[in-house]
């Protein structure tokens, strides 16, 4: 039984007061103890609880997200350790994550307050800078780990090592080194495969590499991914998740493993994985 929940919009004020209230109003009649974050409440007049985006893991058993899939990967990083479920309500565009539908809402909270929902766990990615010998920033993400090159930047010259093992030297705008999850996200867009969710890997892809032959490589979710930019004249930037982004500075490396943090994403009734990939890449259409 569900006795507290958070609620996480897209701060865009008419979504937010066309959605929200009504739900909020939902959950109170069945003594579902609800909390918004800053932003939402920034949003629309609500009268529900406050905390910062970080600290509902402490209060809520279930998350609620109203948005789309970037507004997602925000509250995913946000949950830190904690397992907590989340429900992705989509309000907008393509939406792999959030891929309840805002018809779909109600009828899955009713299934999650019964406990009959189902969940689809996803393996999360930390992400180290290493700065002369030492560890100057740690990040987590859903999604991926993103270097590119500064917008006029000539390409990107860098090296990839796989369990300590060199990969190769490679000539390219940037590199995404992506979960399953992220599998349909950049990675997607730079020529990259498909990931189903359920499997435990990385996917390790050059964006625009110089060399033809520089394909994308999925490997085991146990190996330790470095990204030696040494050999870089320029500038280059790591993103997490498309969200989180440093300038690393010359001779800094990057060290990718598996997180032992995971995210559940509810999931809506009878609507499988490779149902939500027909529909948002439209493979039934002629």
């Amino acid at each position: 039984m569900i006795r507290s929940a958070g609620v996480i919009c897209k701060p865009n004020r008419e979504l937010v007061s066309s959605v929200t209230p009504s739900l909020l109003k939902w959950l109170g009649e069945r003594n579902i103890e609800t909390f918004v974050d800053e932003e939402t409440r920034a949003c629309v007049d609500l009268r529900a609880p406050v905390l910062p985006r970080t600290g509902l893991s402490e209060k809520i058993e279930l998350l609620i997200v109203l948005g789309g899939d970037g507004t997602l990967l925000s509250a995913a990083r946000a949950l830190g350790s904690h397992r907590i479920p989340i429900l992705g309500v989509n309000l907008g565009g393509l939406g792999f994550l959030t891929s309840v539908t805002l018809d779909e809402l109600y009828p899955v909270l009713e299934q999650v307050i019964a406990g009959k929902h189902t969940t689809s766990e996803r393996m999360m990615l930390d992400a180290e800078i290493i700065r002369k010998g030492h560890v100057s920033e740690r990040q987590r993400a859903l999604n991926d780990a993103v270097a590119t090159k500064a917008a006029l930047a000539r390409m990107l010259e860098f090296d990839v090592y796989v369990d300590r093992n060199h990969v190769g030297r490679y000539r390219a705008d940037g590199i995404i080194v992506a979960t399953p999850t992220g599998s349909t996200a950049y990675s997607l867009a730079a020529g990259g495969p498909i990931i189903d969710p359920q499997l435990d890997a990385f996917v390790i892809t050059p964006i625009c590499p110089h060399m033809l032959t520089n394909r994308p490589l999925v490997i085991p979710h146990t190996a330790t991914i470095e990204l030696d930019f040494a050999p870089a004249n320029e500038p280059v930037y790591i993103t997490l998740d498309g969200q989180v982004g440093f300038q690393l500075e010359p001779k800094d490396r990057v060290i990718v493993t598996k997180s032992a943090s995971r995210v559940s994403l509810v999931r809506p009734p009878k609507k499988t994985y490779f149902e939500v990939l027909r529909s948002k890449l439209r493979w039934s259409e002629r």
